[in-house]
Protein backbone atom coordinates (compact mmCIF):
# COMPACT_ATOMS: atom_id res chain seq x y z
CA UNK A 1 0.00 0.00 0.00
CA UNK A 2 1.60 3.19 -1.08
CA UNK A 3 1.85 6.42 1.22
CA UNK A 4 1.22 9.10 -1.73
CA UNK A 5 -0.32 6.69 -4.37
CA UNK A 6 0.70 3.32 -5.69
CA UNK A 7 0.50 1.23 -8.83
CA UNK A 8 -1.04 -1.53 -9.04
CA UNK A 9 1.22 -4.29 -9.20
CA UNK A 10 0.06 -7.49 -11.78
CA UNK A 11 -0.59 -11.11 -9.70
CA UNK A 12 1.63 -13.00 -12.01
CA UNK A 13 4.64 -13.74 -9.88
CA UNK A 14 4.67 -14.67 -6.66
CA UNK A 15 8.12 -13.66 -6.01
CA UNK A 16 7.44 -10.40 -6.66
CA UNK A 17 4.78 -10.78 -3.96
CA UNK A 18 7.10 -12.31 -0.83
CA UNK A 19 7.96 -15.12 0.39
CA UNK A 20 7.34 -18.40 -1.78
CA UNK A 21 5.66 -21.30 -0.09
CA UNK A 22 8.36 -24.47 0.87
CA UNK A 23 7.84 -26.60 -2.33
CA UNK A 24 6.45 -23.85 -4.71
CA UNK A 25 10.61 -22.06 -4.65
CA UNK A 26 10.75 -20.24 -1.38
CA UNK A 27 9.69 -19.82 2.67
CA UNK A 28 10.33 -17.40 5.24
CA UNK A 29 10.81 -18.65 8.95
CA UNK A 30 9.85 -17.86 12.31
CA UNK A 31 10.12 -20.30 15.40
CA UNK A 32 8.81 -20.84 18.88
CA UNK A 33 11.11 -21.44 22.43
CA UNK A 34 11.16 -25.05 24.19
CA UNK A 35 11.67 -23.46 27.50
CA UNK A 36 12.33 -26.16 30.64
CA UNK A 37 10.62 -25.49 33.60
CA UNK A 38 12.07 -24.53 37.23
CA UNK A 39 11.40 -26.50 39.94
CA UNK A 40 11.24 -24.53 43.33
CA UNK A 41 11.98 -26.12 46.68
CA UNK A 42 9.32 -26.96 49.49
CA UNK A 43 9.25 -23.98 51.98
CA UNK A 44 10.06 -25.63 55.27
CA UNK A 45 7.94 -25.32 58.07
CA UNK A 46 11.01 -22.87 60.18
CA UNK A 47 12.77 -20.78 58.42
CA UNK A 48 15.94 -21.02 57.50
CA UNK A 49 18.23 -18.78 57.06
CA UNK A 50 19.52 -16.85 54.11
CA UNK A 51 22.38 -18.66 52.78
CA UNK A 52 20.60 -21.70 53.06
CA UNK A 53 18.32 -21.06 49.88
CA UNK A 54 20.12 -22.22 47.15
CA UNK A 55 19.08 -19.41 44.00
CA UNK A 56 17.57 -20.75 41.06
CA UNK A 57 19.98 -21.59 37.89
CA UNK A 58 18.81 -19.14 34.97
CA UNK A 59 17.49 -21.60 32.19
CA UNK A 60 20.35 -21.73 29.38
CA UNK A 61 19.52 -20.76 25.61
CA UNK A 62 18.93 -24.18 23.50
CA UNK A 63 19.22 -25.07 20.09
CA UNK A 64 17.39 -27.78 18.07
CA UNK A 65 17.36 -28.76 13.99
CA UNK A 66 14.26 -27.99 12.43
CA UNK A 67 13.39 -29.87 8.75
CA UNK A 68 11.72 -27.13 6.56
CA UNK A 69 8.31 -28.45 5.32
CA UNK A 70 6.21 -27.34 2.61
CA UNK A 71 4.55 -24.30 3.20
CA UNK A 72 6.78 -22.94 6.14
CA UNK A 73 8.32 -19.66 6.00
CA UNK A 74 11.33 -18.20 8.57
CA UNK A 75 8.75 -16.12 9.86
CA UNK A 76 6.13 -18.54 10.92
CA UNK A 77 9.18 -21.15 12.26
CA UNK A 78 11.27 -18.01 13.89
CA UNK A 79 7.36 -16.91 15.44
CA UNK A 80 6.52 -21.21 16.37
CA UNK A 81 9.60 -21.12 18.45
CA UNK A 82 9.97 -17.73 20.10
CA UNK A 83 13.58 -17.10 18.22
CA UNK A 84 14.53 -14.08 19.99
CA UNK A 85 15.19 -11.54 16.89
CA UNK A 86 12.59 -13.28 14.87
CA UNK A 87 13.23 -14.51 11.54
CA UNK A 88 15.63 -12.28 10.88
CA UNK A 89 17.79 -13.53 13.50
CA UNK A 90 16.86 -16.68 12.27
CA UNK A 91 18.24 -16.06 8.70
CA UNK A 92 21.48 -14.63 10.14
CA UNK A 93 21.93 -17.98 11.86
CA UNK A 94 21.50 -20.30 8.88
CA UNK A 95 22.36 -17.72 5.94
CA UNK A 96 24.98 -19.97 5.16
CA UNK A 97 22.68 -22.66 4.28
CA UNK A 98 19.49 -20.35 3.01
CA UNK A 99 21.15 -18.40 0.68
CA UNK A 100 21.23 -14.74 -0.14
CA UNK A 101 17.47 -14.70 -0.17
CA UNK A 102 15.68 -15.12 2.99
CA UNK A 103 12.44 -15.86 1.34
CA UNK A 104 13.42 -18.71 -0.42
CA UNK A 105 13.56 -21.99 1.93
CA UNK A 106 12.60 -25.50 0.66
CA UNK A 107 11.61 -28.90 1.87
CA UNK A 108 13.78 -30.74 3.18
CA UNK A 109 16.36 -27.52 4.10
CA UNK A 110 17.99 -28.39 7.93
CA UNK A 111 17.81 -25.07 10.02
CA UNK A 112 19.06 -24.54 13.47
CA UNK A 113 16.97 -23.08 15.56
CA UNK A 114 17.76 -21.65 19.16
CA UNK A 115 15.50 -21.09 21.38
CA UNK A 116 15.15 -19.21 24.84
CA UNK A 117 11.90 -20.09 26.22
CA UNK A 118 8.71 -22.38 25.36
CA UNK A 119 6.25 -20.31 23.76
CA UNK A 120 3.29 -21.50 25.52
CA UNK A 121 5.44 -20.29 29.23
CA UNK A 122 5.25 -16.75 27.60
CA UNK A 123 1.97 -16.70 26.50
CA UNK A 124 1.10 -17.79 30.06
CA UNK A 125 3.73 -15.00 31.33
CA UNK A 126 2.11 -12.44 29.24
CA UNK A 127 -1.54 -13.02 30.58
CA UNK A 128 -0.33 -13.12 34.11
CA UNK A 129 1.18 -9.30 33.00
CA UNK A 130 -2.02 -8.60 31.52
CA UNK A 131 -4.52 -9.26 34.41
CA UNK A 132 -2.07 -7.87 37.21
CA UNK A 133 -2.04 -4.17 35.91
CA UNK A 134 -4.31 -1.94 37.32
CA UNK A 135 -7.41 -0.55 36.25
CA UNK A 136 -6.60 2.91 34.63
CA UNK A 137 -3.34 2.23 33.99
CA UNK A 138 -1.53 3.99 31.25
CA UNK A 139 -2.00 0.51 29.01
CA UNK A 140 -5.79 -0.16 28.17
CA UNK A 141 -6.79 -3.10 30.20
CA UNK A 142 -9.11 -5.11 27.92
CA UNK A 143 -10.04 -8.67 26.55
CA UNK A 144 -7.88 -8.67 23.73
CA UNK A 145 -4.46 -8.31 25.56
CA UNK A 146 -5.64 -11.81 27.21
CA UNK A 147 -7.18 -13.13 24.14
CA UNK A 148 -5.47 -15.85 22.50
CA UNK A 149 -5.05 -15.80 18.33
CA UNK A 150 -4.95 -18.72 15.94
CA UNK A 151 -1.08 -18.30 13.98
CA UNK A 152 -3.23 -18.14 10.51
CA UNK A 153 -4.42 -15.39 8.83
CA UNK A 154 -7.84 -15.57 10.17
CA UNK A 155 -6.46 -15.24 13.89
CA UNK A 156 -4.23 -11.59 12.92
CA UNK A 157 -7.41 -10.36 11.12
CA UNK A 158 -9.32 -10.77 14.60
CA UNK A 159 -6.27 -9.64 17.20
CA UNK A 160 -6.22 -6.52 14.72
CA UNK A 161 -9.70 -5.93 14.81
CA UNK A 162 -9.61 -6.36 18.67
CA UNK A 163 -6.73 -3.88 19.05
CA UNK A 164 -8.44 -1.42 16.59
CA UNK A 165 -12.11 -1.22 18.47
CA UNK A 166 -9.69 -0.48 21.34
CA UNK A 167 -8.29 2.67 19.02
CA UNK A 168 -11.62 3.77 17.82
CA UNK A 169 -9.99 2.27 14.20
CA UNK A 170 -13.30 1.32 11.50
CA UNK A 171 -13.31 -1.95 9.94
CA UNK A 172 -14.49 -5.34 9.12
CA UNK A 173 -13.42 -8.41 8.68
CA UNK A 174 -14.78 -8.30 5.66
CA UNK A 175 -13.16 -5.40 4.49
CA UNK A 176 -9.57 -5.95 5.84
CA UNK A 177 -9.76 -9.66 4.51
CA UNK A 178 -11.03 -8.44 0.91
CA UNK A 179 -7.80 -5.99 0.80
CA UNK A 180 -5.24 -8.76 2.09
CA UNK A 181 -6.41 -11.26 -0.78
CA UNK A 182 -5.84 -8.60 -3.51
CA UNK A 183 -2.79 -7.10 -1.94
CA UNK A 184 -0.58 -10.17 -0.72
CA UNK A 185 -2.93 -12.98 -1.20
CA UNK A 186 -2.45 -13.51 2.76
CA UNK A 187 1.67 -13.89 2.29
CA UNK A 188 2.81 -11.85 5.73
CA UNK A 189 6.41 -11.36 4.31
CA UNK A 190 5.33 -9.72 0.64
CA UNK A 191 7.30 -6.95 -1.20
CA UNK A 192 6.30 -5.38 -3.79
CA UNK A 193 10.58 -5.06 -5.25
CA UNK A 194 9.57 -2.99 -9.13
CA UNK A 195 7.23 -1.24 -8.84
CA UNK A 196 7.50 2.77 -8.32
CA UNK A 197 7.47 2.71 -4.88
CA UNK A 198 10.15 0.15 -5.03
CA UNK A 199 11.82 2.52 -7.56
CA UNK A 200 12.12 5.24 -4.53
CA UNK A 201 13.20 2.45 -2.08
CA UNK A 202 10.30 2.33 -0.32
CA UNK A 203 9.01 -0.82 -1.61
CA UNK A 204 5.42 -2.27 -0.39
CA UNK A 205 5.59 -4.64 2.19
CA UNK A 206 3.49 -7.29 4.08
CA UNK A 207 -0.15 -8.41 4.13
CA UNK A 208 -1.44 -5.04 3.13
CA UNK A 209 1.56 -3.92 1.66
CA UNK A 210 2.49 -0.44 2.90
CA UNK A 211 5.38 1.27 2.39
CA UNK A 212 7.60 2.20 5.31
CA UNK A 213 6.69 5.94 5.51
CA UNK A 214 2.97 4.75 6.08
CA UNK A 215 3.74 2.45 8.14
CA UNK A 216 5.78 4.28 10.96
CA UNK A 217 3.24 7.61 10.65
CA UNK A 218 0.22 5.41 11.28
CA UNK A 219 1.83 2.79 13.08
CA UNK A 220 -0.64 1.77 16.22
CA UNK A 221 0.63 2.02 19.90
CA UNK A 222 1.22 -1.17 21.43
CA UNK A 223 1.95 -3.45 17.83
CA UNK A 224 5.31 -4.61 16.52
CA UNK A 225 7.51 -1.93 14.58
CA UNK A 226 8.09 -4.58 12.00
CA UNK A 227 5.94 -3.91 9.06
CA UNK A 228 6.20 -7.51 8.00
CA UNK A 229 4.37 -8.30 11.60
CA UNK A 230 0.43 -9.47 10.73
CA UNK A 231 -0.87 -7.80 13.01
CA UNK A 232 1.14 -4.51 12.98
CA UNK A 233 0.61 -4.57 9.14
CA UNK A 234 -3.12 -4.59 9.28
CA UNK A 235 -3.59 -2.13 12.18
CA UNK A 236 -1.72 0.56 10.26
CA UNK A 237 -2.57 -0.23 6.98
CA UNK A 238 -6.46 0.02 8.82
CA UNK A 239 -5.26 3.38 10.58
CA UNK A 240 -3.84 5.30 7.08
CA UNK A 241 -7.07 3.63 5.17
CA UNK A 242 -9.28 5.17 7.87
CA UNK A 243 -7.95 8.82 7.59
CA UNK A 244 -8.02 8.90 3.63
CA UNK A 245 -10.58 6.69 2.87
CA UNK A 246 -12.97 6.70 6.36
CA UNK A 247 -12.02 2.92 6.78
CA UNK A 248 -10.44 0.16 5.01
CA UNK A 249 -14.54 -1.03 3.61
CA UNK A 250 -14.04 2.06 1.43
CA UNK A 251 -10.76 0.10 -0.45
CA UNK A 252 -11.93 -1.71 -3.34
CA UNK A 253 -8.69 -1.30 -5.04
CA UNK A 254 -4.96 0.14 -5.08
CA UNK A 255 -4.63 2.86 -2.09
Amino acid sequence: MPGRGKHRRPRTSPLTRGVVAAGTGGAALTLPLLGATQASAAQPAQSAPAAQTAPQAAQPAKSLTYTVTKGDTLYRIADKYDVSGGWKQLYKDNRAAVGDNPRLIHPGLKLKVTTAKAAAKKKATQSSAAAAKPAGGVAEATQASTKTYADNLDGWIREALDIMAQKGIPGSYDGIYRNIMRESSGNPQAINNWDSNAAAGTPSKGLLQTIDPTFQAYHVDGTSWDPFDPVANITAACNYAAARYGSIDNVNGPY
